[in-house]
């Protein structure tokens, strides 16, 4: 009598489905270049904007979404992780940036990013991240978790995406005039959002609005 094939022992290593989003091809080609195709993750698609990233993820339905923070015109890597975390089902998120700036990772995380790397990060700590994340863990490394507890504990000055903008056009000098231009608006809807953002800051003037929201993490 023959003796049955011994079977196979199982992978260990699960087998991910990843996208890749990034506005900069070259960034692209060398988050591919990590996963060879016999590998645990698979990339099944890559975006340089974020609406291109929802519309692959609606089609393809990715474990675990790569995602940079600045991706040009369009939604950034926030609105993109937001509108993909209420997807269904939803696909895990990960941060791959070169801001470190506190508000930027508190809003990943707030938005439902499961993981914040810099893309310095060495290969092995990019897909070990996109592992845990696909499992269900949130992926950040001892010193910003105690960056992000610090944050949190401290009494929260919410600002909205517009009045961001309006700070970062102040902490280069612009005039009131030029922030309008900037951001098509009005001279009289960016002297709104001024008196918006001093009152809350708590702040008198343009120089130390720009100064209080750098040391808030706003900057």
């Amino acid at each position: 009598m023959t003796a049955a094939p011994a079977a196979r022992p199982l992978d260990p290593r699960p087998h991910l489905r990843l996208i890749v989003v990034d506005d900069h091809p070259i960034v692209r080609a060398g988050m591919r270049s990590l996963f060879p195709l016999d590998g645990p993750v698979e990339v099944v698609g890559e975006a340089a904007t974020g609406e291109e990233a929802l519309t692959l993820a609606r089609h393809v339905r990715p474990d675990v979404v790569l995602c940079d923070l600045r991706l040009g015109d369009g939604i950034d890597g926030v609105e993109t992780t937001r509108r993909l975390r209420a997807l269904d089902p939803a696909p895990a998120v990960v941060i791959l940036t070169t801001f470190d700036r506190d508000v930027e990772i508190l809003r990943a995380v707030e938005a439902g990013a499961a993981g914040y790397l810099l893309k310095d990060a060495r290969s092995e700590e990019i897909t070990s991240a996109i592992r845990r994340a696909a499992a269900g863990e949130i992926v950040l490394s001892p010193e910003l978790t105690a960056r992000m507890v610090q944050v949190m504990r401290a009494p929260r000055v919410r600002l909205t995406d517009r009045e961001i903008e309006v700070l970062g056009l102040l902490e280069t000098g612009a005039s009131n005039r030029e922030i309008a231009k900037t951001l098509f608006v009005t001279e009289a809807t960016v002297k709104t959002h001024l008196v918006h953002l001093f009152d809350k800051l708590g702040v008198d003037s343009r120089s130390r609005a720009v100064a209080v929201a750098r040391e808030g993490g706003l900057l």
